[in-house]
């Protein structure tokens, strides 16, 4: 711990961009050092702030390439059913698709409000916690009718293992892993059944989601929380061009007060 000053830690930001590392990752390992270091710095293991003056690794995801409803309708229509369920649980509440895999019919915990409290991990194969959350931590989403009816659809069909829905098509004891969707995914686009724009992948299903909340005026706020996003700033610089009118609104707003 003695050996780090503000210099050893912008060589690590400089290590990890001369190696490529991924812009979301640098952003994520930055944080962790810092929360690490700034901790050590109030317990008086430094005189100083290691990280005064080094500037964080800026993470600025790329325009969201986002499915229109007449797409996510006929994405609706292709597939077998549990990519059906995955395309509604995506785009109509929001969930990663491993959260998705993970889906409960025990988690409607209201008629309108979906729990997502965990997900299948692609590495373990297992169900673990949610990202940025501890075990047991949970986030509650707003549950569209259409979506509920397609999974007590889905649950009165199949049948349920302990409230899930989706299990391995080969093993029932083990669960659903996110990629099957994937290999779905891109069968169709193979098979061109797909009406697929350029920049479109899966996780436009989850764009669609914070489009639709922002285009009916809900607090980019709460589509931060539900969307399970660590920060709002990631919420923000993802979805601000969907906001398009506000600025142009608030000054609108500003000129009336001026004159009055």
């Amino acid at each position: 711990m003695e050996t780090f000053d503000h210099k050893v830690v912008d060589e690590f930001v400089r290590h990890m961009e001369a190696h490529e590392v991924g812009a979301a990752a640098q952003s994520n390992a930055f944080d962790k050092l810092a929360t690490i270091l700034l901790d050590a710095h109030r317990l008086g293991i430094y005189e100083e702030n290691p990280i005064i003056g080094v500037q964080h690794p800026q993470y600025s995801p790329g325009r969201a390439v986002i499915p229109t409803a007449p797409q996510l309708a006929a994405l609706r229509s292709q597939g077998d059913d549990s990519f059906r369920l995955l395309v509604d649980l995506m785009s109509g509440c929001g969930l990663r698709n491993g959260e998705a895999a993970a889906v409960n019919i025990n988690n409607i915990v209201a008629d309108d409000v979906y729990r997502v409290s965990e997900q299948v991990n692609q590495t373990t194969k297992t169900y673990s916690p949610l990202k940025h959350r501890k075990k047991g931590e949970y986030r509650d989403v707003p549950l569209p009718g259409r979506i509920r009816e397609t999974i007590e659809w889905h649950a009165e069909r199949y049948g349920t293992t302990g409230g899930y829905l989706l299990r391995h098509p080969k093993d029932k004891t083990q669960a659903f892993l996110p990629y099957f969707f994937q290999n779905q995914w891109q069968r169709l686009r193979k098979a061109q059944a797909l009406d697929v724009p350029d920049g479109m992948v899966i996780y436009s299903l989850r764009h669609f989601f914070a489009s639709n909340c922002l285009s009916h005026g809900i607090a980019i706020t709460d589509v931060a929380e539900w969307m399970g996003h660590k920060s709002i700033e990631i919420t923000f610089k993802t979805y601000r061009h969907l906001m398009p009118g506000t600025l142009g609104q608030a000054a609108k707003l500003l000129d009336l007060g001026l004159a009055a």
